[in-house]
């Protein structure tokens, strides 16, 4: 154990957080989606120091993050598809989950021991002025204990992570608030919703797939973003002992967005499971409609209310 510190988001804290990083440290920056917690993807101490420090299982694999498509071509084959999409939608919260390049440099535990690799180019500055400050790829899953609630501030990751990591990079609340949507494999499949809604991406590639049983992305355990309280989903009151977590205009503890606004919805989940799961009360949950970004707010709100499993 031992102090993890709290950059400010300007031009000094970038260059202490590049710093850290290029000493095989670990750094929690911000993202559009949520806080990664960011390692030297080339570094296998580092992206040991990762799995470490969440508590991570070692088949579950990372998603690389990347300053732009040419950095991302340096450690992943894209085919046309591929390059449609991240034309499109980079940066930006989707992460495509393509073959490894030959000699990409990577460690070998960022992609689970798989010959594929997830990879994205985030939109947050902060987190683009320190992947060029830093100068090569960073793995960075949320920065959060593994399966518990996404970090979406500086504040929730030293809550969970303090005295395990290096640094908190301080960028403000992220805007998104799920993580990427993850898409890959052949056919295209929708291996994980989030923060890009599936119709944005079938618009360009056409029907996507459904996920195998297979891990083949972040983000795919059944029980996964889950808080220390147990989490009741569908409900429309609360029981004597819960505190409720709603929807639309309903009598609540916190709401997701009184006015049914689902962007707003997604960009409050895990700032408001935080907040609840704090209480040392069960969450019972209001239903979520399951269109455009419903679809990745459904899908964190039934991996958190799963039977928890051993990791």
């Amino acid at each position: 154990m031992f102090q993890t510190e709290t950059f400010a988001a300007d031009e000094a804290g970038v260059l202490k957080a590049a710093a850290h990083l290029s000493a095989g440290s670990l750094v929690a920056f911000p993202t559009e989606t949520v806080y990664g917690l960011g390692g030297d993807a080339r570094n296998g101490q580092a992206v040991a120091r990762i799995f470490n420090a969440k508590g991570r299982p070692h088949f579950n694999p990372l998603i690389v993050h990347v300053p732009d498509i040419e950095t991302a071509r340096s450690v992943a084959l894209f085919d046309e598809t591929a390059r449609n999409l991240a034309q499109a939608f980079w940066p930006g919260p989707l992460t495509l989950v393509l073959p490894l390049a030959d000699g990409h440099g990577l460690a070998d535990l960022v992609t689970a021991g798989l010959t594929s690799v997830a990879v994205r180019v985030p939109a947050h500055p902060v987190a683009r002025a320190l992947l060029h400050s830093f100068g090569g790829p960073l793995a960075a899953p949320s920065a959060n204990p593994s399966g518990r609630i996404s970090p979406t501030t500086a504040a929730h990751v030293q809550s969970g992570l303090s005295g395990k990591i290096a640094a908190v990079l301080d960028g403000g609340a992220c805007a998104v608030g799920l993580e990427s949507t993850i898409v890959g494999g052949t056919p295209l499949a929708l291996l994980r919703p989030g923060g890009l809604a599936t119709e944005d991406i079938e618009a360009i590639t056409g029907p996507l797939a459904p996920a195998g049983p297979a891990i083949s992305a972040p983000g795919q355990l059944a029980s996964h973003y889950a808080p220390n309280q147990r989490v009741r989903l569908n409900a429309t009151a609360a029981e004597a002992d819960e505190v409720m977590l709603g929807f639309g205009p309903m009598p609540s503890d916190l709401n997701l967005s009184t006015s049914g606004d689902l962007v707003e919805a997604a960009a409050n989940l895990f700032g408001h499971l935080h907040q609840l799961d704090s209480l040392g009360q069960p969450i019972a949950v209001a239903p979520i409609p399951d269109l455009g970004l419903g679809q990745a707010i459904n899908d964190r709100l039934r991996r958190a209310a799963a039977p928890r499993q051993p990791i």
